[in-house]
Protein backbone atom coordinates (compact mmCIF):
# COMPACT_ATOMS: atom_id res chain seq x y z
CA UNK A 1 0.00 0.00 0.00
CA UNK A 2 1.34 3.43 -0.91
CA UNK A 3 0.07 6.71 0.52
CA UNK A 4 1.23 9.93 -1.12
CA UNK A 5 0.85 12.96 1.15
CA UNK A 6 0.88 16.40 -0.46
CA UNK A 7 0.98 19.67 1.44
CA UNK A 8 -1.04 22.62 0.12
CA UNK A 9 0.53 25.53 -1.74
CA UNK A 10 1.50 28.88 -0.24
CA UNK A 11 -1.59 30.49 1.39
CA UNK A 12 -2.49 34.15 1.69
CA UNK A 13 -2.24 34.23 5.49
CA UNK A 14 -2.49 38.02 5.59
CA UNK A 15 -4.22 40.68 3.53
CA UNK A 16 -3.56 44.36 4.17
CA UNK A 17 -1.63 43.27 7.28
CA UNK A 18 -4.71 41.54 8.70
CA UNK A 19 -5.07 37.83 9.47
CA UNK A 20 -7.02 35.68 7.01
CA UNK A 21 -8.69 32.54 8.37
CA UNK A 22 -9.14 29.70 5.86
CA UNK A 23 -7.08 31.61 3.30
CA UNK A 24 -6.91 31.03 -0.47
CA UNK A 25 -3.64 30.41 -2.27
CA UNK A 26 -1.31 33.16 -3.38
CA UNK A 27 -0.24 33.42 -7.02
CA UNK A 28 2.88 31.47 -6.07
CA UNK A 29 0.70 28.88 -4.33
CA UNK A 30 -1.32 28.33 -7.51
CA UNK A 31 1.91 27.94 -9.49
CA UNK A 32 3.20 25.41 -6.95
CA UNK A 33 -0.04 23.45 -7.20
CA UNK A 34 0.11 23.38 -10.99
CA UNK A 35 3.69 22.06 -10.95
CA UNK A 36 2.78 19.38 -8.39
CA UNK A 37 -0.10 18.24 -10.59
CA UNK A 38 2.13 18.06 -13.65
CA UNK A 39 4.55 15.77 -11.80
CA UNK A 40 1.81 13.42 -10.56
CA UNK A 41 -0.20 13.46 -13.80
CA UNK A 42 1.23 10.15 -15.02
CA UNK A 43 0.60 8.27 -11.77
CA UNK A 44 -2.39 6.05 -11.03
CA UNK A 45 -4.33 6.42 -7.76
CA UNK A 46 -7.25 4.46 -6.39
CA UNK A 47 -8.33 7.60 -4.52
CA UNK A 48 -7.35 11.26 -4.29
CA UNK A 49 -8.68 12.84 -1.10
CA UNK A 50 -8.46 16.43 0.09
CA UNK A 51 -8.88 18.46 3.28
CA UNK A 52 -12.02 20.62 3.46
CA UNK A 53 -9.97 23.82 3.88
CA UNK A 54 -9.76 26.20 0.90
CA UNK A 55 -5.97 26.21 0.52
CA UNK A 56 -5.91 22.42 0.21
CA UNK A 57 -8.88 22.29 -2.16
CA UNK A 58 -7.33 24.89 -4.46
CA UNK A 59 -4.07 22.92 -4.39
CA UNK A 60 -5.86 19.69 -5.31
CA UNK A 61 -7.89 21.29 -8.11
CA UNK A 62 -5.23 21.00 -10.86
CA UNK A 63 -4.42 17.44 -9.75
CA UNK A 64 -8.07 16.41 -10.01
CA UNK A 65 -8.15 18.06 -13.43
CA UNK A 66 -5.13 16.24 -14.91
CA UNK A 67 -6.31 12.93 -13.44
CA UNK A 68 -9.89 13.55 -14.65
CA UNK A 69 -11.33 12.98 -11.18
CA UNK A 70 -14.01 14.66 -9.10
CA UNK A 71 -13.14 16.32 -5.81
CA UNK A 72 -13.40 14.02 -2.76
CA UNK A 73 -13.27 15.82 0.60
CA UNK A 74 -12.04 13.89 3.64
CA UNK A 75 -13.06 15.88 6.79
CA UNK A 76 -10.46 14.38 9.17
CA UNK A 77 -7.66 15.94 7.06
CA UNK A 78 -8.60 19.38 8.47
CA UNK A 79 -5.55 21.16 9.89
CA UNK A 80 -5.33 22.05 13.59
CA UNK A 81 -8.01 24.58 14.46
CA UNK A 82 -6.59 28.09 14.92
CA UNK A 83 -8.21 30.81 17.03
CA UNK A 84 -10.72 33.02 15.22
CA UNK A 85 -8.24 35.70 14.19
CA UNK A 86 -9.89 36.69 10.92
CA UNK A 87 -9.61 40.43 10.31
CA UNK A 88 -7.39 41.07 13.34
CA UNK A 89 -3.87 42.59 13.07
CA UNK A 90 -1.21 40.14 11.92
CA UNK A 91 0.89 41.12 14.93
CA UNK A 92 -1.64 39.33 17.15
CA UNK A 93 -0.88 35.98 15.51
CA UNK A 94 2.86 36.68 15.50
CA UNK A 95 2.90 37.32 19.24
CA UNK A 96 0.76 34.24 19.96
CA UNK A 97 3.10 31.95 18.03
CA UNK A 98 6.14 33.58 19.62
CA UNK A 99 4.72 32.84 23.06
CA UNK A 100 3.89 29.24 22.06
CA UNK A 101 7.42 28.56 20.81
CA UNK A 102 8.92 29.93 24.04
CA UNK A 103 7.04 27.48 26.30
CA UNK A 104 8.63 24.43 27.91
CA UNK A 105 8.11 21.40 25.69
CA UNK A 106 5.31 19.74 27.68
CA UNK A 107 3.33 22.98 27.85
CA UNK A 108 3.13 23.12 24.07
CA UNK A 109 0.45 20.41 24.18
CA UNK A 110 -2.13 23.04 25.18
CA UNK A 111 -1.62 24.92 21.90
CA UNK A 112 -2.83 28.44 21.17
CA UNK A 113 -5.41 30.05 23.42
CA UNK A 114 -8.79 29.90 21.72
CA UNK A 115 -7.72 27.20 19.28
CA UNK A 116 -7.62 23.41 19.17
CA UNK A 117 -5.02 22.03 21.57
CA UNK A 118 -2.14 20.08 20.04
CA UNK A 119 -3.10 17.09 22.18
CA UNK A 120 -6.68 17.17 20.86
CA UNK A 121 -5.35 17.58 17.33
CA UNK A 122 -2.99 14.60 17.66
CA UNK A 123 -5.81 12.43 19.04
CA UNK A 124 -8.13 13.54 16.22
CA UNK A 125 -5.65 12.77 13.44
CA UNK A 126 -4.66 9.40 14.96
CA UNK A 127 -8.34 8.44 15.18
CA UNK A 128 -8.84 9.73 11.63
CA UNK A 129 -5.97 7.63 10.28
CA UNK A 130 -7.25 4.50 12.04
CA UNK A 131 -10.75 5.04 10.66
CA UNK A 132 -9.40 5.82 7.19
CA UNK A 133 -7.36 2.62 7.19
CA UNK A 134 -10.21 0.49 8.57
CA UNK A 135 -12.56 1.69 5.83
CA UNK A 136 -10.01 0.38 3.32
CA UNK A 137 -9.43 -2.96 4.96
CA UNK A 138 -6.44 -2.01 7.08
CA UNK A 139 -6.41 -2.79 10.81
CA UNK A 140 -3.51 -2.28 13.18
CA UNK A 141 -2.60 -5.48 15.01
CA UNK A 142 -2.78 -5.61 18.78
CA UNK A 143 0.57 -5.31 20.52
CA UNK A 144 3.33 -2.72 20.81
CA UNK A 145 4.58 -2.76 17.20
CA UNK A 146 3.05 -0.83 14.25
CA UNK A 147 1.99 -3.89 12.27
CA UNK A 148 -1.03 -3.67 9.98
CA UNK A 149 -3.28 -6.33 8.49
CA UNK A 150 -4.23 -5.20 4.98
CA UNK A 151 -6.99 -6.65 2.82
CA UNK A 152 -5.71 -4.68 -0.20
CA UNK A 153 -1.98 -3.98 0.02
CA UNK A 154 -1.98 -2.87 -3.64
CA UNK A 155 -3.90 0.39 -3.02
CA UNK A 156 -2.36 3.76 -3.94
CA UNK A 157 -3.99 6.80 -2.32
CA UNK A 158 -3.10 10.51 -2.50
CA UNK A 159 -3.95 12.88 0.37
CA UNK A 160 -3.80 16.66 -0.17
CA UNK A 161 -3.68 18.32 3.22
CA UNK A 162 -1.46 20.26 5.62
CA UNK A 163 1.90 20.23 7.39
CA UNK A 164 0.37 19.33 10.74
CA UNK A 165 -2.13 16.81 9.42
CA UNK A 166 0.42 15.09 7.20
CA UNK A 167 3.08 15.05 9.92
CA UNK A 168 0.76 13.47 12.48
CA UNK A 169 -0.44 10.90 9.94
CA UNK A 170 3.11 10.00 8.87
CA UNK A 171 4.22 9.56 12.46
CA UNK A 172 1.27 7.37 13.38
CA UNK A 173 1.62 5.10 10.35
CA UNK A 174 5.34 4.69 11.06
CA UNK A 175 4.65 3.97 14.74
CA UNK A 176 6.30 7.14 16.10
CA UNK A 177 4.73 8.76 19.16
CA UNK A 178 3.57 12.33 18.41
CA UNK A 179 5.19 15.43 19.90
CA UNK A 180 3.73 18.94 20.13
CA UNK A 181 6.30 20.16 17.58
CA UNK A 182 5.35 17.58 14.93
CA UNK A 183 5.46 20.32 12.26
CA UNK A 184 9.19 20.77 12.90
CA UNK A 185 9.89 17.04 13.17
CA UNK A 186 8.82 16.48 9.56
CA UNK A 187 9.86 19.43 7.36
CA UNK A 188 7.23 19.79 4.63
CA UNK A 189 7.42 22.70 2.21
CA UNK A 190 4.42 23.93 0.24
CA UNK A 191 3.22 21.28 -2.29
CA UNK A 192 5.98 18.93 -1.15
CA UNK A 193 5.32 15.26 -1.87
CA UNK A 194 5.87 12.59 0.78
CA UNK A 195 5.56 8.87 0.09
CA UNK A 196 5.08 6.05 2.58
CA UNK A 197 4.56 2.48 1.52
CA UNK A 198 4.16 -0.89 3.13
CA UNK A 199 6.47 -3.85 3.12
CA UNK A 200 5.52 -7.36 4.11
CA UNK A 201 6.34 -9.00 7.44
CA UNK A 202 5.71 -12.55 8.57
CA UNK A 203 2.55 -11.47 10.38
CA UNK A 204 1.35 -8.44 8.43
CA UNK A 205 2.64 -5.23 6.89
CA UNK A 206 4.52 -2.19 8.16
CA UNK A 207 4.92 1.27 6.65
CA UNK A 208 8.26 2.65 5.54
CA UNK A 209 9.15 6.23 4.54
CA UNK A 210 10.43 6.26 0.96
CA UNK A 211 10.43 10.03 0.34
CA UNK A 212 9.93 12.96 2.71
CA UNK A 213 8.96 16.47 1.61
CA UNK A 214 10.14 16.21 -1.99
CA UNK A 215 10.02 19.66 -3.65
CA UNK A 216 12.08 18.88 -6.75
CA UNK A 217 9.15 19.83 -8.98
CA UNK A 218 9.73 23.46 -7.96
CA UNK A 219 12.58 25.80 -8.85
CA UNK A 220 14.52 26.86 -5.76
CA UNK A 221 13.10 30.39 -5.85
CA UNK A 222 9.55 28.97 -6.08
CA UNK A 223 9.86 26.99 -2.83
CA UNK A 224 8.31 28.25 0.39
CA UNK A 225 7.42 27.05 3.84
Amino acid sequence: MEIVLIRHGQPEWTRNDLNVVNPPLTDLGHHQAKRMAEVLATESFDEVLVSPLLRARQTAEPLYSVLDRSEAIEPWLHEIGDPDWHGTPYSLAQEAYKELLARPSLERWTGLEGGESVREFADRIIAGVDSFMAQRGGVRASGPLPVWHLDRPDQRIALVAHAGTNSMAIGHLLGIDPVPWQWERFQLNHTSITRIQTFELGDGHAFGLSSLGNSEHLAHNDRSR
